[in-house]
């Protein structure tokens, strides 16, 4: 794990390696301020102030100097660990970019939100605790128990039997806490799921009033979280008053028998200046410990976190992007050869199953079925948003596993139901579908996808800015900005996932057809609800269960009187009562 996330320090290592060598100098600076002290104490006879210029002129410089090495280590302790989080979310990211809708049903998108977040926050915490802090702490106490045994052996041996304690103490917290910081995070990502889940269906809790039921379903989650998170917090409480309990046993007993050694041996064995300095180098074990105490509690809740992260990190995607194959798609020609599908090797029952279609490039194919018959994942293959589980899929006559991920994705633009416009202007929208586009161009593509009409009136017509969560713009305008960004990309396949749901029948035919003006080489699926949709495709395959029930044109598949007869009849009529 380590190893692992170490890897995301990069740039930052300068920092990282400086902190602990200045953290080392303010160390021993610190730690020879009492036996100067002690040197000063034990010179001051009253019969002159030599003493005290000389030795408090070093203390002052010491001070100084201790006091420069604490800033800059801080400094560099802050570079290195914000630029170590900035990394981790970076290389996190970028992997997440990489992975397949299967890998993204693995993690959960909230899971992934909360190890971005709150995650890399514990880590980047824990990283600076322990480039500085963690440092510092095993210095200070090693240093602090050497001068104490340069004054006196006896009373340093005080120091060295509380360590032993006090590491079974931390020892026993750490085992029985970590479970529980394990299963905290687990409810975290239920949380924000809730949350998530809320804001994006905020329209639908309005609507069925349910805003009471989901503030309990996230009171019960935070409270899970809460009762966890309380549970922790009170045995990782103990830390403290256990160990300043051990110290200042310590302090007495030092005191105590310091005190006796001084008056027993008359200040040959041990004098005031030198029991100062004891005392002196307890109080530096005692905040040593309690910083150590800090460094536990995070790391502790760290150590959970940097596991899901490098989980994140080091997962392998189940696609593999193959820069090595081809780089350009021949045509939009498609295959499915004897194709099953099941979206987890754990489901019993396939998604797909026996798919055999042959598309022609530039022809123009109708898929129609109720929901739940696999429309939708039989054109997530095309694309490799998912790999097929048996047989292939065939694109420009190789089979799409042969191709460099990103040339395939290139000639296969996607429309989707749920259209997804971004914050930003309407061109900077559509540019998506080729940065390079002109103005002209992209006003020539939305005139096709009959979205020029409702551009023009808003006030800022194209530089209209897109408001987080598209509010300003209605289902069917998200349509027809995402048909013109497909159009844009002039791909080898377009396929329009029930894409113009959203939009009249007259509207819908429209870009049907600037479509088979615009682009008649290019392959065309139309997945949609309504039989006007598709009825003049050259092939319309219905889906039933995960198969292919019937195929054939529209004539054909009237005269079959089956699954597409029925629907047929049924809009028809429905049309005709209209």
């Amino acid at each position: 794990m380590l190893k692992s996330l170490l890897k995301s320090v990069r740039q930052y290592k300068t920092a990282s390696l400086l902190t602990p060598i200045l953290v080392a100098a303010e160390v021993v600076l610190e730690c020879l301020l009492p036996f100067i002290m002690a040197e000063l104490i034990d010179e001051m006879t009253g019969a002159s102030m030599t003493p005290i210029i000389k030795y408090g002129s070093v203390l002052i410089i010491m001070a100084i100097l201790s006091l420069i090495f604490g800033v800059l280590s801080g400094k560099t302790a802050a570079t290195a660990s914000c630029g170590f989080a900035r990394n981790l979310r970076q290389d996190m990211y970028f992997r997440i970019q990489e992975f397949s809708f299967a890998d993204i049903d693995q993690f959960s998108t909230s899971s992934l939100v909360t190890r971005m977040t709150t995650d890399v926050t514990n880590i980047q915490n824990a990283y600076q605790m322990s480039i500085r802090i963690a440092v510092r702490t095993p210095l200070m106490l090693i240093f602090s128990i050497i001068m104490s045994m340069n004054i006196n052996v006896r009373m340093a041996v005080i120091f060295v039997i509380m360590f032993p304690i006090l590491g079974a103490v931390l020892l026993g917290i750490s085992m029985y806490v970590y479970p529980i910081f394990k299963r905290i995070f687990k409810k975290y990502d239920a949380m924000n799921n809730s949350v998530q889940e809320n804001i994006a269906g905020i329209l639908v809790v309005k609507s069925f009033v349910r805003e009471d039921y989901e503030k309990r379903k996230f009171e019960h989650a935070s409270e899970e979280v809460r009762k966890d998170f309380t549970r922790a917090e009170k045995i990782l409480a103990l830390n403290n008053p256990f160990m300043m309990f051990c110290i200042y046993i310590a302090m007495l007993l030092v005191s105590y028998f310091g005190a006796n050694i001084i008056i027993s041996t008359v200040s040959v064995d041990l004098t005031t200046g030198e029991l100062s300095s004891l005392i002196s180098y307890g109080i530096q074990i005692l905040a040593s410990m309690m910083m150590l105490s800090m460094v536990f509690v995070m790391t502790s809740m760290a150590t959970e976190s940097a596991n899901r992260v490098v989980e994140v990190i080091e997962h392998e995607s189940v696609l593999d992007k193959n820069p090595e194959g081809i780089q350009e798609v021949k045509d939009g020609s498609i295959s499915f050869q004897n194709v099953n599908f099941k979206y987890s090797e754990k489901s019993e029952k396939n998604a797909l199953s026996d798919i055999n279609i042959d598309i022609k490039a530039g022809e123009t194919v109708g898929i129609i079925g109720g929901t739940g018959s696999g429309k939708t994942t039989l054109i997530q293959l095309i694309s490799r948003l998912y790999d097929v589980t048996e047989g292939a899929v065939l694109v420009g006559g190789e089979d799409v596993r042969s191709y460099d991920l990103t040339a395939l994705r290139n000639e296969v633009a996607v429309v989707l139901q749920k259209n997804v416009l971004f914050s930003g202007t309407i061109k900077e929208n559509l540019r998506w579908g080729n940065a390079e586009a002109s103005d002209e161009e992209l006003v020539r593509v939305c005139k096709l996808a009959q979205a020029d009409s409702f551009i023009q009136r808003f006030p800022d017509k194209y530089d209209t800015y897109i408001e987080q969560g598209r509010t300003n713009v209605s289902g069917g305008q998200k349509q027809r900005l995402c048909i013109a960004r497909a159009l844009l990309k002039k791909p080898k396949i377009l396929i329009l996932d029930d894409s113009t749901s959203a939009v009249d029948t007259k509207t819908d035919a429209l870009i049907r057809n600037a479509m088979y003006k615009e682009i008649p080489e290019t392959t065309k699926i139309i997945i949609a609800q309504r039989v006007s949709s598709v009825q003049d495709a050259d092939k319309i395959l219905v889906m039933e269960g995960g198969r292919i029930a019937e195929q054939g044109t529209h004539e054909e598949l009237l005269r079959l009187n089956g699954i597409y007869r029925e629907v047929y009849d049924s809009q028809t009529r429905n049309r005709g009562d209209e």
